[in-house]
């Protein structure tokens, strides 16, 4: 099989291993499409430890859709030529494995496979170039989900990028009245404009004035303020947590879910009175793949359409740097 192995900054071997068979309790599963995420991005142009745990001289990728192609005797419940999601935490039965499952090799062995648990059956009202997005809004529904969204409730996302559209449909999805996401890339900003959310560009606008003017005003602890009950961070700039504290009214909360290392300041006496919250989000569960599969049964949203390139697999290196070019893409694909 064709197999993508990280050799560390910028450096990606493309090669030939052997095809993985399944055993008694197995199966083996050949991707159809594989999605380029942020981490894959940032290991490749930074080096290890700056994503994912992605091991030098490993197998990576994380994010596809795949076929069901050999079935071991005692697996039930799945059959060849089924359409498969694989369940990233749970694939090669180590959670320290979410990233390197091997999204970028063309087979892959499930152990002790498991109907629901391992993999999940993809509907048929789910293209796959659009099923080869769930891991990402899994991530997405799973911030969404951590801000507890009330029906009616305002929203600000910031970032542009597959995550932060992720959680913008997702709180749409569960009840939220109006959401905007703010980006420095106009083109990014044209795509979720497209999917019919507010925009603001708020390296070139004055985000407070094209809040209040979107979603009414409220009180902050500073006065006049946008009438916004969450924010989400799905874009890990460090300037993101102070402009929340800065404009957030009172009793608002904002969802931490793009990734910063290292510490930040918090003015705790302001978050105090303000009583606002601050909530991490980090990976995903079981219910955000089925509220994922239903977001994109429904067809309210264009899904597909914020994948902009779909590349060969013997270019994944340039659809990995096409992907880092939030300018000129937003979500990168690698078809087999």
């Amino acid at each position: 099989m064709r197999a993508a192995i990280y050799n560390g900054q910028k450096s990606i071997g493309l090669i030939d291993m052997d095809t993985p068979k399944a055993g008694d309790n197995d199966i083996v599963i050949k991707n159809i499409y594989s999605s380029i995420c942020g981490t894959d991005v940032a290991v490749y142009f930074h080096g290890p430890g700056t994503g994912h745990k992605i091991t030098v001289g490993g197998e990576f990728g994380h994010e596809m859709v795949s076929e069901v192609v050999d079935v071991g005797k005692n697996v039930k419940d799945i059959k060849v030529l089924d359409r498969v999601y694989p369940y990233p935490r749970l694939a090669k039965g180590d959670t320290k494995r979410a990233g390197t499952i091997g999204g970028f090799s063309e087979y892959i062995l499930i152990p002790n496979a498991e109907l629901n648990k391992q993999v999940y059956m993809v509907s048929s009202r789910i293209s796959s170039r659009e099923a080869s997005l769930i891991e990402p809004f899994t991530v997405g529904c799973r911030a969404a989900r951590r801000a507890l969204p009330k029906k009616g409730e305002n929203a600000i996302v910031f970032g542009a990028g597959t995550i932060g559209i992720a959680v913008a449909i997702a709180l749409k999805y569960f009840g939220c009245d109006k959401v905007m996401i703010c980006d420095f890339s106009d083109f990014r900003l044209k795509k979720a404009k497209e999917l019919g959310f507010e925009v603001c560009n708020n390296s070139k606008e004055n985000l407070k004035v094209k809040a209040i003017e979107c979603f009414g005003e409220a009180l902050s602890l500073s006065g006049e303020t946008a009438n916004v009950d969450i924010y989400v961070d799905a874009a890990g700039a460090a300037s993101i947590l102070d402009l929340f504290q800065e404009m957030g009214k009172i009793e608002c909360r904002m969802v931490l879910v793009g990734v910063l290392a290292g510490k930040r300041p918090v003015d705790i006496l302001s978050m105090t009175f303000a009583q606002h919250a601050l909530i991490g989000s980090g990976g995903y569960m079981p219910e955000d793949v089925k509220d994922v599969m239903a977001i994109m049964e429904s067809k309210r949203w264009d899904i597909e359409s914020i994948i902009t390139h779909e590349f060969p697999w013997e270019e994944l290196k340039l659809a990995i740097e096409t992907a880092g070019d939030v300018e000129n893409s937003l979500n990168v694909i690698i078809k087999y």
